[in-house]
């Protein structure tokens, strides 16, 4: 049973003692609904139960669904300026939020690098106001008919309600990506956010609806791991719902794609990866080695896009390697706590896929398996050299502070080596010669060829709001960001006359 919970949370600007002994609330048509069913949410930086979170149950879920359809029909009526004014309040809000909005991230997902306030918040207030400014921009058009005397206009229309699944490693931005561009254009939403950061998705919610959101457009829930199956197909299935967005493992991607597959139901998927970063013999090998390291260890390697393999030529593998250790070093001191991952089974990968290479002949660069100043939910950045394909470390994605260093001899087989994963969301080349750079990308298979994530002398952690993101292979499919993001969220009707 559920009850209303309205008065569980609301102060704004930052985080209160007294804020987080309260239940974290959903969100259902506008109303913060408390359940007498809750879950423990811990924190990895302290391993202690830092509050409770409501449950959604699947009637509840189902009213969520519900509450998105009544909403529906006036919401895809609004003017665009409305819309888009929503959005930019928003935006305002979040930033006068900030603290309290890192503060949740920090303490749910044990943030480190200024994760939260250096990047999560200061991108999603940044998507709010890019999503905002394409808004008015989404056109019918009129085509030139063939027959003499007839016409003909082509439609953009939201598909209703959408469907949103968003993981708790960047909570903020890809929360906000799983509602802005559905809703900028027209649709309304349900947000299942993730058990382990609940109260980052309600501040999702809380600052939408103080924005002016009306009722039911958007409803944010989560729920105990426990109810996963059924309350994620209760809403599959549902007849209200017309597209579904996961961003999250391609295991479970991989479940759910088949789910909306049995209803005909479109999806987005934003999945796992294993980016490579090819570093040409004529590389800067200090810019090599900074963004390597950060593109491999930022928020603990717990990026979809974290660098997890570094291809080398052969010729200067040895000063990269040094390169890379110096670099590891000083931007992920050893005088600082060991970092942060967010459950205790993501160590115990990590150090099983680097124990089990190294039994196989891999060596450690940097970093040990074994470090004392490890705990079950602390591990520091390991640099492995000498991977081969018989090693697990060099096929499955880590999602964690490991990286390989693995060897070649020439561009080709650099390539090669890049593309021989079932993954492929994007990577990074690094080269002192822009055509050989730009070369290697179009050869490499991260994302459709027309929106390649290919970052040259850059990291391979690269997203942000004006640029279309999204994956190929197993990293799945479809498009968040930029105009491409909106229209994913809006299909095509055609009308015909005779004049």
């Amino acid at each position: 049973m559920a009850t209303n919970g309205s008065n569980s949370h609301s102060n704004h600007g930052h985080a209160s003692n007294d804020a987080f002994d309260h239940v974290v609330p959903l969100l259902i048509n506008g109303k913060e609904v408390t359940t007498d069913t809750t879950f423990d949410v811990t924190s990895p930086v302290t391993g202690k139960v830092i509050w409770k979170s409501s449950s959604v149950s699947r009637l509840d879920a189902i009213k969520a669904v519900e509450a998105a359809q009544a909403a529906f029909p006036a919401w895809s009526k609004t003017k665009p300026s409305h819309r888009r004014d929503i959005f930019i309040k928003a935006s305002d809000i979040m930033k006068k939020r900030f603290a309290e909005c890192v503060e949740y991230m920090d303490i749910e997902t044990g943030s480190v690098d200024n994760m939260s306030g250096g990047f999560n918040v200061p991108s999603s207030i940044e998507q709010l106001r890019d999503v905002a400014g394409r808004i008015i921009g989404v056109t019918s058009h009129v085509p030139v008919i063939a027959e003499e005397g007839k016409s003909a206009i082509v439609y953009k229309e939201p598909y209703g309600v959408v469907f949103g699944i968003a993981p708790w490693n960047a909570p903020y931005i890809l929360g906000f990506r799983a509602i802005t561009y559905a809703l900028a254009g027209g649709n309304t939403c349900v947000l299942k956010g993730s058990e382990l950061s609940p109260r980052c998705f309600w501040a999702i919610g809380s600052i939408m609806q103080e924005a002016g959101l009306p009722d039911g457009v958007l409803n944010v829930i989560y729920h105990r791991p426990a109810d996963a199956a059924e309350v994620t197909s209760a809403i599959i299935e549902h007849p209200f719902v017309k597209k579904i967005t996961y961003t999250g493992s391609t295991a479970t991607g991989s479940i759910i794609a088949a789910q909306a597959g049995k209803h005909l139901k479109p999806v987005l998927m934003e999945l796992g990866g294993k980016a490579p970063a090819i570093v040409l013999k004529d590389a800067n090998l200090q810019t090599a080695a900074t963004q390597c390291a950060l593109g491999a260890f930022l928020h603990s390697g717990q990026i979809c896009m974290a660098t997890e393999r570094i291809i080398v030529h052969s010729s200067i593998a040895k000063d990269f390697a040094s390169a890379l250790k110096t670099a590891s070093e000083q931007i992920f001191s050893n005088k600082a706590p060991a970092p942060i991952l967010i459950t205790a089974p993501s160590v115990k990968k990590n150090k099983k896929l680097v124990e089990q290479a190294v039994s196989k002949g891999a060596k450690i660069v940097t970093g040990d398996a074994n470090a004392k100043e490890d705990s079950e939910t602390r591990m520091r950045p390991i640099v492995v050299e000498g991977v081969t394909k018989d090693m697990d470390i060099y096929h499955i994605e880590s999602f964690g502070p490991t990286v390989s260093i693995i060897t070649v001899e020439s561009e080709e087989e650099a390539i090669e080596i890049a593309n021989d994963t079932e993954y492929g969301l994007s990577s990074s080349v690094f080269t002192e010669d822009l055509a050989a750079g730009l070369r290697v990308a179009k050869q490499i298979e991260t994302g459709r060829l027309e929106h390649s994530a290919v970052h040259i002398n850059n990291m391979t952690v690269h997203d942000e709001p004006n640029l279309p993101h999204g994956g190929a292979k197993k990293s799945g499919f479809g498009r968040f960001g930029g105009s491409a993001g909106i229209e994913e969220f809006l299909r095509l009707k055609t009308v015909t006359w005779t004049d």
